[in-house]
């Protein structure tokens, strides 16, 4: 049975079970992705600030590109500490919680660990935007966001000399990217949001939103869940993603995030 999403989200809760309707040019998956399992391995020692002072050093590319934007190259250990304690952890415990209430059939083509690193990895490269800009209480302007915008970039050039993987690292430079192509950094036509960045990409924008921040409260999961359910609708997010979501969010008690 087919459930209007508008219907499905009413005072009573969320329904789990919801099926959905969306656009015929529905989203698809791209890429031929192997199943892999969780690992202990941490990531935790490329978040140090021996290893970032490290990649700087070594990587001219992250110069220039807060160059193009006329910012410093500073580096913010308390402002990274802070993400990861947080909104790092949420968006990996999302991302899991999505991964887990897929179909077995997409379940076993997610590569888990990428997922997982990725999602907690993901602003890593917040550590180099200007606390002022990170942590404004209001909205950005168009410099300031266009710096806001180098974040994943940055994150991508800070850890790609490390021994992550490929696949991770590309998750973690396209994070804020879509079906549609229309997010940031740029890509071209040739670019696929595969199942794995869908389920980085809207697990932070779920953290993202139900958590409180200097310039907005924290947002009850079910308006989280309509805004989300818009990109379902536009062609940016396949429907079999949000619906993972959706359940996963119905068995949570989510609580709001502390303020970054």
């Amino acid at each position: 049975m087919v459930i209007d999403f508008t219907k499905a989200l009413t005072m009573s809760g969320i329904n789990a079970n919801l099926g959905i309707n969306y656009p015929k040019q529905n989203v698809r998956f791209y890429g031929n992705l192997p199943s892999d399992s969780f690992e202990t391995t941490s990531v935790n020692k490329y978040t140090s600030e021996f290893y970032l002072q490290k990649a700087i050093r070594s990587n001219p590319k992250i110069t220039k590109i807060l160059a193009e934007v006329d910012t410093p190259v500073k580096l913010n250990m308390e402002q990274l500490n802070n993400l990861l304690k947080n909104h790092a952890q949420d968006t990996k415990k999302t991302a899991i919680g999505i991964m887990e209430n897929l179909p077995f059939s997409l379940q076993n083509l997610v590569d888990k660990k990428a997922v997982t690193d990725a999602a907690y990895l993901h602003d890593v490269g917040k550590s180099l935007i200007p606390p002022e800009i990170l942590n404004k209480n209001g909205k950005l302007d168009k410099r300031e966001t266009e710096i806001m915008h180098k974040h994943s970039e940055l994150g991508y050039e800070l850890l790609k000399d490390s021994n992550i993987d490929g696949k991770t690292l590309k998750l973690i430079r396209n994070h804020h990217q879509n079906a549609k192509r229309s997010g940031y950094p740029l890509v071209d036509k040739t670019f696929r949001a595969d199942l794995n960045l869908q389920i980085v990409s809207v697990a932070d924008k779920f953290s993202a939103l139900t958590e409180k921040r200097s310039y907005k409260d924290a947002m009850d999961k079910t308006k989280a869940l309509t805004i989300i359910y818009n990109d379902v609708k536009d062609g940016k997010l396949h429907p079999f993603v949000f619906k993972a979501l959706v359940n996963y969010a119905n068995k949570e008690d989510l609580t709001p995030q502390p303020l970054l």
